[in-house]
């Protein structure tokens, strides 16, 4: 992905789809809405497939992505909130983008 860019509508959910491990081995499968690039850092805005407790289908999480080797990155939930304003403000400046 480049480094700020929204899902491509032409492309199938497949292509954005992550499935993460949590830490009680439960597989939880994620379609990535946007990738953002934040001051050196790759975050992605992702969705569960499967509506997770307490979410609605609004709601959408920040991960940080750090590459653990060329064949596998680390996906670690963002919980502070100036970060996840900041991925959101640069997702809503690809949205006005995009509809230019």
């Amino acid at each position: 992905m480049a480094d700020n860019e929204l899902l491509n509508e032409e492309l199938s959910e497949e292509d954005f789809t992550v499935t993460l491990v949590t830490d009680q081995g439960e597989e939880v499968d994620f379609n990535v809405i946007a990738s953002i690039s934040l001051e050196e850092k790759l975050y992605f805005i992702m969705q569960p497939v499967e509506l997770i407790e307490d979410m609605t289908e609004e709601d959408a999480l920040v991960f940080e992505v750090s590459p653990v080797n060329d064949e596998e990155d680390k996906f670690d939930i963002v919980t502070d909130d100036k970060i996840i304003d900041a991925v959101f403000a640069e997702y809503d400046k690809l949205l006005a983008e995009d509809e230019e």
